[in-house]
């Protein structure tokens, strides 16, 4: 992947404009709580070296420069939310997700359940054609309609918006990490590595998380040992004692997109950052099993890419974090 590739769509596919207003319209009020967070680890405080420059990078993501940004101690969680998690809060606040809101979301062509291929809806994503909309998709049914999460309750839980992914935080007394938290947390105490563990991607030869082995998009040789989402716990934890900070599922940050917030506003970047106070799109971090050195290299800790907070996807979820609640610049976007 070279700095001037353009930006691959493969990622986070959206929804048709408008969706968005009719979920948010029948959602609930957020689920305040007060439950202790499981699994918490602290992450010290001071500064560390985000971003990325060079041939890695990806046009438009906007990952440079490399700047030194400090953050105050906080906490985050070891794994992202399992099925099994998330299905507690359901029953707990009879919380109703955007997929299950608007029915239906978005699969993987080849993970699709055999009973679901008469709920695939017409068309697909510009640019993205092996994603399939699927009626009836969500985190209860996550490969489709005969496809169930207590097959995996150990697995990151998926179909989730980034509302969904906050409504969750709020009700264990959390929050989504910022995306500078989520950087830190995910370098594990390594300054500029690609990845969790190193630079190499195989260390001698072992697999270090799920991604995409093979030929994208047609044939996965799961050479990690997985084809679609890993449990939460896969691959050695990183210097923090967290997992699967790259591969597995993306993971929703609260704060909003910008390829160039912390380039024009430089006094705010550097210093307990949250991003912009307003956009269209939200920040996700980690990369996915769907990423591929061929057409998707978001596998790295400073690789980033957006949705709309409606947006969900098979290969989307979330891990909370506790700590202050960081305010954006004021009057700044």
């Amino acid at each position: 992947m070279s700095g001037g590739a353009e930006k691959k769509a493969c990622c986070i596919p959206a929804r048709a404009a408008g969706v968005e207003t009719r979920a948010a319209a029948a959602k609930a009020v957020c689920h305040a709580g007060s439950r202790q967070p499981p699994g918490m680890m602290r992450i010290p405080s001071g500064p560390f070296n985000m971003g990325c420059e060079g041939p890695d990078t990806i046009s438009g993501d906007g990952e440079g420069p490399i700047r030194r940004v400090t953050l105050a101690s906080f906490r985050i969680a070891a794994t992202t939310v399992t099925n099994a998690e998330f299905a507690a809060f359901v029953s707990a606040t009879g919380h109703v997700t955007d997929a299950e809101l608007i029915g239906w979301s978005f699969v993987f062509f080849t993970l699709l359940h055999p009973g679901a291929a008469r709920h695939v809806m017409p068309g697909a994503p510009a640019g993205a054609p092996w994603w399939r909309a699927v009626e009836g998709a969500n985190w209860r049914a996550p490969r489709g309609p005969g496809s169930s999460w207590q097959g995996c309750p150990d697995h990151p839980v998926v179909h989730v918006s980034w509302s969904d992914a906050t409504a969750y935080a709020n009700w264990i007394g959390g929050r989504l990490p910022s995306e500078a938290e989520w950087e830190k947390a995910a370098r594990g105490g390594r300054a500029n590595s690609r990845f969790p563990w190193g630079d190499d991607l195989t260390p001698k030869g072992r697999h270090m998380c799920n991604i995409w082995q093979g030929r994208f998009p047609d044939h996965d040789n799961a050479e990690d040992g997985h084809a679609g989402t890993a449990p939460a716990r896969s691959f050695p934890e990183n210097g923090y004692g967290l997992y699967n900070m790259v591969g597995n599922v993306w993971e929703w940050c609260a704060d909003w997109w910008s390829e160039d917030w912390h380039i024009r506003h430089q006094d705010l970047a550097r210093a307990n950052p949250r991003g912009p106070r307003r956009g269209a799109e939200r920040v996700l971090r980690g990369g996915s099993y769907l990423c591929h050195h061929s057409y998707c290299a978001r596998y790295r800790v400073s690789a980033r890419t957006r949705a709309t907070p409606d947006s969900t996807t098979g290969h989307t979820g979330f891990r909370c974090a506790t700590g202050a609640r960081l305010q954006a610049g004021p009057g700044r976007d």
